[in-house]
């Protein structure tokens, strides 16, 4: 019973952060693109974001296995209380060294309560339990992004009806006492590893681990040359949706992603698709969806309706993608040095999000922003999702090898 009251508290932790960190994002977005920033400019405030979270992942992963995860859960929820306090305090100016300094901060804090909450299922699921493993992968990865998605939801509602500081102070607060339940219920050793740990150890010896974390960078790097900013604004200024429109948009996206991340054990059969051969195979059927919308944005087809369709199917595709991804990342990392592996392809997870955001910003502006910016994402991230498929051949011959070995 312990350590499923553990997982359970931990799990509520990363879900209150998660729902508001998705309101962060949407937040700063919608309020720097209404102070008038470019889309580059807004781009270049994420930046520190991502950065630390490259940092962040890797040696997290460090930390978590040398002092426990509890420490570093409580770390990253006090940090992001800290982020949004400096955005509360500044509201009035938001000047670019505040926005800067607030998402190294959430960048951070973010990086550090998510390898902690995932670190935590290895721990929870009885070793040789694939399928469980899977389940209990799927379920919080799912439950992650369908609160996200309502984050999105929130950030923009709010923003609308309370403002800018009182949404921050109010996120805060929430945060807060996610912060005081962890700290009373979790104990100070979970995941801690018996053997010293060296700061050398956090770049992994196993190829397997090797190739699906570089997998995932050009994975997520071709999410987010698209969808983090070029959307997002393309949908503001050339649609011309509201705040709240543009956040709910994104919100049932998200929502729906996570909901499909949640099923993955039910829509697919663990012995056939959780393997890099699965992996490999989902992540090249991302280039259907990313193609059809390209074809028709160019033909001159309604962009509305493109992109909902569209949307659709690529966000159902990335889902079961990413939720397999997380299964093997979990399957591949021994018990001991869980927080490690983990940390480490959460690391190139952020360096793909830093790629990424940086070309969706320079992308979108750099080809006249509109219509053709959003269709020269769109082709970056086709390019990024072909290089993420091709990476999935040297990881299959990885996981021969080592099932040979066993």
């Amino acid at each position: 019973m312990g350590k499923v009251r553990d997982y359970t508290t931990v799990t509520g932790a990363y879900w209150a952060f998660t729902l508001t960190d998705g309101a962060l994002r949407m937040l700063v977005l919608l309020w720097l693109h209404e102070l008038g920033r470019s889309p580059l400019e807004i781009a270049s405030l994420f930046l520190l974001y991502e950065f630390f979270g490259v940092v962040t992942n890797a040696v997290g992963g460090w930390l978590g296995a040398r002092f426990g995860l509890r420490a570093t859960l409580l770390s990253g929820l006090s940090l992001q209380v800290v982020s949004f306090a400096l955005l509360a305090w500044q509201a009035a100016t938001l000047s670019v060294p505040v926005v800067l300094a607030a998402q190294g901060l959430s960048g951070i804090a973010k990086d550090l309560t998510k390898m902690s909450s995932k670190s935590y299922v290895k721990l929870v699921v009885p070793a040789g339990d694939a399928g469980g493993l899977m389940k209990w992968v799927a379920w919080l990865t799912g439950s992650k992004n369908t609160l996200k998605g309502l984050g999105f939801f929130l950030g923009g509602g709010l923003l609308a009806s309370l403002g800018f500081e009182s949404t921050c102070l109010s996120l805060a607060a929430a945060l807060a006492v996610a912060f005081v339940v962890s700290a009373l219920l979790l104990p100070p050793a979970a995941g801690r590893s018996g053997a010293k740990v060296e700061l050398g150890h956090v770049v992994s010896k196993d190829p397997r681990v090797n190739w699906l974390s570089a997998a995932r960078l050009f994975l997520f790097g071709s999410r987010d040359i698209w969808f983090v900013l070029a959307l997002p604004v393309f949908l503001a200024s050339v649609l011309e949706l509201s705040h709240a429109q543009v956040g709910g948009a994104l919100a049932l996206w998200v929502i729906g992603y996570g909901l499909v991340q949640a099923s993955v054990p039910k829509l697919v059969r663990r012995e056939r698709w959780g393997d890099a051969r699965g992996v490999g195979l989902t992540t090249a059927l991302l280039l259907v969806p990313l193609a059809g919308m390209a074809a028709a944005l160019g033909a001159g087809w309604s962009a509305g309706p493109t992109l909902a369709v569209g949307l659709g199917a690529y966000g159902l595709l990335f889902a079961v993608d990413s939720a397999l991804h997380s299964y093997l990342i979990v399957a591949y990392a021994e018990a001991e040095k869980v927080s490690l592996n983990v940390g480490f392809y959460y690391s190139a997870n952020a360096a793909g999000r830093l790629v990424g955001t940086l070309l969706s910003g320079l992308l979108f502006q750099l080809a006249g922003q509109g219509l053709a910016g959003l269709m020269t994402c769109v082709a970056g991230s086709a390019a990024f999702v072909a290089v993420s498929a091709a990476l999935c051949v040297p990881l299959r011959s990885s996981e021969r090898r080592a099932a040979a070995a066993t």
